[in-house]
């Protein structure tokens, strides 16, 4: 298997690198998050019209560049090893996905306005009761006319603070599957209830009372198959944040322990200290080769993209807390002040376990995917 990138991939990862390290500073933007507005808006068009990353894995005839899943890799292990909290993987990776394979005239404008910079997409699917399961919907929708009409109330819909619109999971009476509609943000009947998360990005739980939705995306009740690949494509997505996060973290910690002195001695000379940091190396490379392996196989049949995701899944949570946790550790107190990076990475990568499924729940969803029939 052929995992060298193309010259054109090198260049885009490169780009990002660069950009971020000119423009992106973590001191300003943990003051966005803390309190401002929770993002950098400035960032973001910037994202959109100097660097081109929000059109990078969109399609052509909404203005991108036709990439994939590899480009989509690369760019968020990159945003990852900077700790941008602008919503890439929430619009263009999750919700991007959705619009692209709903199709239509509605979904077509969306990825337009996602790829110019002027639309903010979240997805809505979680429930109170619902676990990790997009499909576990209670949240209903009944004809008026020409529109729809929703009624119910999500839970956890990271970015919606920062959204112009909305993608809702809701049932139909007519259908028995799960449909999707678009909902913009400011609309009459819609609350959010926002919250700073704690890794200092920004969600909110939504109630939805005779919300007039603007369009219903693809057929009713069949969002089913996209919404399980949409979230399979998040979690390669996150999976490539968080090698980025990790291989920062590993990089600092062990340039602290070549600097930090004890009796004398930097402490990366004790052979103990050593150890505890080639294991941290081997989670990594355990991480990397797993985010690899869900990437390559999110084109593939649907029971074996869903083993990869699991297996990916469980392995970043595995290395995330294992690194997170060792870097803090070799670090000593200051390794959670606010003035050290380390400590806002491993909120982040404490944070990522348990995006989209748990390692628990991914290695009991694994074991359930490869069971005998």
């Amino acid at each position: 298997m052929d995992f060298e990138f193309t010259a054109e991939q090198q260049l885009l990862r490169d780009t990002v690198t660069e950009f971020l390290a000119a423009r992106y500073d973590l001191e300003k933007s943990r003051a966005a998050a803390r309190t401002g507005p929770g993002w950098q808006p400035e960032i973001w068009r910037a994202f959109a019209e100097e660097v081109g990353i929000l059109g990078a894995s969109l399609p052509e005839s909404a203005g991108g560049f036709g990439g994939g899943a590899v480009e989509t890799m690369l760019i968020a292990e990159t945003l990852g090893g900077a700790l941008v909290i602008e919503p890439y993987v929430d619009t263009v990776v999750l919700s991007g996905g959705l619009l692209r394979r709903a199709g239509g005239e509605r979904a077509g404008e969306l990825l337009r306005g996602i790829v110019s910079g002027d639309v903010i997409t979240a997805l809505a699917a979680l429930e109170a009761d619902s676990g990790y399961d997009v499909r576990k919907v209670s949240t209903t929708a009944r004809r008026d006319g020409d529109s729809w009409i929703l009624d119910g109330a999500k839970t956890m819909v990271t970015s919606a603070p920062l959204a112009t619109h909305l993608l809702v999971t809701a049932r139909t009476p007519d259908a028995d599957g799960v449909s999707l509609f678009v909902v913009s943000a400011d609309a009459p009947g819609l609350t959010q209830h926002p919250y700073r998360t704690i890794d200092e990005r920004r969600a909110a739980d939504v109630t939805l009372e005779g919300v007039r939705a603007d369009a219903l995306l693809g057929t009713e009740g069949g969002a089913g198959d996209s919404l399980d690949t949409a979230v399979d494509e998040a979690i390669s997505a996150i999976s490539a944040e968080a090698v980025g996060g990790m291989r920062k973290v590993l990089a600092d910690t062990v340039s602290y322990a070549k600097q930090r002195q004890q009796f004398g001695v930097p402490i990366a000379s004790f052979q103990v200290l050593q150890h505890r940091m080639v294991d941290m190396h081997l989670e990594l490379e355990q991480a990397v080769a797993a985010t690899y392996l869900i990437t390559l196989k999110l084109d593939a049949d649907p029971a074996e993209r869903a083993r990869a995701a699991a297996a990916a899944k469980a392995t970043i949570g595995r290395a995330a807390r294992f690194i997170g946790q060792h870097a803090v550790q070799l670090h000593g107190a200051m390794g959670m002040t606010e003035e050290l990076a380390i400590g806002h990475f491993f909120k982040r990568l404490t944070a990522i376990q348990h995006e989209w499924g748990s390692p628990d729940h991914h290695t009991a969803r694994y074991a359930a995917l490869t069971r005998p029939n």
